[in-house]
């Protein structure tokens, strides 16, 4: 169901002022869900972050051109001068300087280090005091910059950054299947108050019914006192109870609009599922393919990888290296052209390194506590993975054991009301006592809250199922979706 047909409810009950009333089944109420629901919305937003995140990343690994100038700057002050007897004074600068550079700059992925292509201009005028026009130009200068025994920031990243999204990934189909488990809740919860709300207006005519027999019938000294009080007592109860589901009724109906986006003035009226879907599941089957799909695997993954990171970052920081080199070719004038004519070459090569002599440990704590941490995260990942699987052995002896008791609900509920209207007749001709009455009816209201109760438990428990594996049994296949479309609609 799309929003457009909601749109279209909606503003149908403005123009009319009346309530529009409409069937509603589960898988309409699911699909609605699915694309009008706010925890849609948010599960739709976190992937389309983590989408864009991911393309950072790849983006951070393609070579980057970039342009930089200072357009102009411009100095009229003094700086402190040495003259040729060592004596300092000051010099009035009044100068114009224009700059400008390209670059293309490409990080080195097996190094972590950084390379780049320039080709740069400078322009500086003096002015006053018979100043001229200057040049420099370098026109290409290829640069190096590489941390020699620095952690590799770029390998780290390769890594852990595709591990990270297709965990988001996994983690919108799971949330979209988590999305449909809160529509089956809202549903039968809605479903259960229509149930309820049957049965106490059935319940509430048949108190009538039956008072209106029994004074009849103690007029004519066939029933005594007692049993007309106690039928007197069944229909206020009887109206106390139809008062209470009334209200939970119109509570349901207002939980399950609000979860799904409609309008207030559409009254939904539960259809009761004909049909369950079918499948046999084995622990062995399900755990295979919730570690292999579910979001909870690349967790683990992910989160093994930061702390190894974090234990090489530490380890890297206790000693500082880079590398610097440059090589290309400058040339510098007073007219423009000249600064391209003759060229001279440019090379630069610098070493720079800071390794600590006394630090007092400190950089050795850091390696120590990143270790210390890696372990505490190894641990907690070997507890939640025990959990995880012991979760999914609870849920699938569940959800094999649901379908049986579906079965025998269904056949209480069919002997209860077999036996109500039964007993509804017996004492009509006077063969049964109240307690008998009272007895039947309340069995019947019990066993059918509990047939609606097992049919929602049953289906919870299947979309729980789909929530962890991502994969629908009762079609036979993997719950996929197209990640580029949807991030992009």
């Amino acid at each position: 169901m799309t929003r457009t047909w909601i749109a279209a409810v909606c503003a149908a009950a403005a123009l009319t002022g009346a309530a529009q009333s409409r069937d509603i089944s589960l898988d309409e109420t699911i699909a609605i869900a699915r694309t009008g629901s706010v925890e849609a919305a948010v599960a739709l937003n976190e992937l389309k972050t983590a989408y864009w995140e991911y393309r950072t990343f790849r983006a951070d690994l393609l070579p980057e051109v970039n342009f930089a100038a200072t357009l102009p700057s411009y100095r009229k002050n003094y700086s402190p001068y040495q003259t040729e007897n060592g004596a300092y004074t000051f010099v009035r600068n009044n100068v114009l300087e224009m700059s400008g550079n390209v670059s293309i700059d490409q990080s080195i992925w097996l190094t972590g280090g950084t390379l780049s292509l320039t080709t740069s201009l400078d322009y500086m005028r003096q002015l006053g005091g018979g100043g001229s026009d200057r040049f420099m130009s370098v026109p290409v200068a290829l640069t190096l910059n590489q941390p020699i025994f620095g952690t590799n920031h770029t390998k780290w990243s390769r890594r852990i950054e595709p591990v990270r999204y297709d965990e988001a990934k996994a983690a919108f189909m799971s949330a979209t299947e988590e999305v449909a488990m809160k529509a089956v809740n809202y549903f039968f919860s809605l479903l259960m108050a229509k149930e309820n709300l049957g049965t106490a207006r059935q319940n509430m005519a048949n108190a009538e019914k039956l008072h209106t027999v029994a004074v009849a019938k103690r007029q004519m000294g066939q029933i005594s006192e007692n049993d007309l009080l106690q039928l007197e007592l069944n229909l206020l109860t009887a109206r106390s109870t139809l008062t209470d589901t009334e209200s939970d009724y119109k509570s349901a109906m207002f939980q399950l609009r609000s979860f799904l986006g409609m309008d207030e003035s559409v009254e939904l009226v539960p259809l009761l599922p004909e049909r369950i879907p079918q499948a046999d599941v084995a622990y062995g089957d399900v755990l295979e393919r919730a570690l292999e799909r579910n979001s909870f695997a690349r967790n683990i993954r992910r989160r093994q990888l930061e702390a190894d990171y974090e234990v090489a970052k530490a380890k890297g920081d206790m000693r500082e290296v880079t590398l610097f080199a440059q090589v290309g070719f400058t040339g510098t004038a007073e007219r423009f052209r000249g600064a391209y004519d003759p060229l001279k070459d440019n090379q630069v090569v610098e070493v720079g390194f800071k390794i600590p002599i006394v630090d007092w440990g400190k950089r050795r704590g850091k390696v120590k506590v990143a270790e210390s941490n890696r372990e505490v995260v190894a641990s907690r990942l070997r507890q939640e993975e025990m959990n995880f699987r012991q979760d999914i052995f609870m849920l699938v002896e569940r959800f094999n054991n649901q379908k049986q008791q579906l079965d025998i609900a269904a056949a209480s509920d069919t002997i209860a009301q077999q036996r109500y209207h039964t007993n509804v007749e017996t004492f009509m001709i006077g063969k049964i006592s109240t307690l008998d009455l009272n007895d039947s009816q309340s069995r019947k209201d019990e066993s059918r809250q509990a047939y609606v109760n097992q049919l929602f438990q049953y289906w919870y428990y299947y979309y729980q199922l789909r929530s962890l594996t991502l994969w629908d049994y009762a079609a036979g296949t993997g719950i996929d979706a197209d990640i580029e479309r949807i991030v992009k609609d």
